[in-house]
């Protein structure tokens, strides 16, 4: 079952031109940074956005935070939306229950099948921006090695671990999106509307932590700690928001995909 949602993703045309429209915003501000050579002021804009033209191999990073806030939260929950909503919708979802597959085995090829997406995205994202960005805004020194959000020198093995581990926590926290979207597939047979409340659910989040009086909520939000990658690349490494945003995003797939898990293998398929 895997395999087929896996090759039904690889091989659709939306999910490339999805991605390669996520991959073109990153891309478009190497180029405005490189015909400028204006770039935000040190602690403005997207994080490493300001380093990156003194170091091109930066550049992976200030694209993750570029996409992460908004551009691939809303494509992860219009895919994840879709995924047992759209079935419904299309009246395949009872055809593929009637074969003998069971429906946590699909609710579970389901997530799979997002999370790749999720990782093919930011791969993509990643590598476009580190070619672009040493090809355009040049790098550093090897012998002198890039320089750390504390100031100190990050070796070149250095700096490639700590961005995959930024990957990856970009990927764990795309997951908590991908629970609350793979929940309200399962209770709403439009797309559409599993996918805008998911959205609702980030909006209200992150409005939320600008708000003082909600001050008592904001460490439970979902979109808390999404940028506390940044946090790798201080020396020493500042784990406490990294942990905290992992134990969240958790917190959220175990709820999500449960309360998904509990509606969809007791739900009557009518369509």
């Amino acid at each position: 079952m895997i395999r087929v949602e896996l090759r039904k993703l690889l091989h659709s045309r939306r999910t490339w031109v999805t991605i390669l429209l996520i991959d073109a915003l990153p891309t478009l501000v190497a180029v405005l940074l490189a015909v400028t050579d204006l770039g935000p002021r040190p602690g403005t804009g997207p994080a490493f956005l300001s380093a990156v033209l003194t170091d091109g191999t930066l550049f992976p990073l200030a694209a993750l935070g570029i996409v992460l806030p908004l551009f691939l939260p809303i494509a992860v929950a219009i895919t994840a939306g879709e995924s047992i909503a759209g079935e419904a919708q299309a009246g395949t979802l009872r055809y593929m229950l009637i074969r003998p597959v069971g429906r946590t085995r699909l609710l579970v090829a389901k997530l799979v099948s997002v999370m790749v997406f999720v990782a093919l995205t930011i791969l993509v994202v990643a590598v476009t921006a580190y070619v672009v960005g040493i090809t355009l805004l040049g790098q550093q020194d090897l012998t002198v090695g890039t320089t750390s959000i504390s100031g100190t020198s990050l070796s070149t093995p250095e700096l490639v671990g700590r961005t995959a581990l930024a990957l990856g926590y970009a990927m764990v926290c795309m997951l908590g999106v991908a629970a609350i979207a793979l929940f309200l597939s399962t209770v709403n047979e439009s797309p559409l509307g599993a996918a805008l409340g998911t959205l609702a659910v980030l909006i209200a989040s992150t409005i939320l932590l600008t708000l003082d009086a909600a001050s008592g909520l904001q460490a439970y939000l979902p979109t808390r700690y999404w940028l506390a990658f940044v946090d790798l690349f201080r020396d020493p490494i500042l784990w406490r928001d990294v942990v905290r945003g992992l134990l969240l995003q958790l917190a959220y797939v175990v709820v999500f995909l449960g309360a998904g898990w509990a509606n969809f293998t007791t739900k009557d398929i009518n369509d």
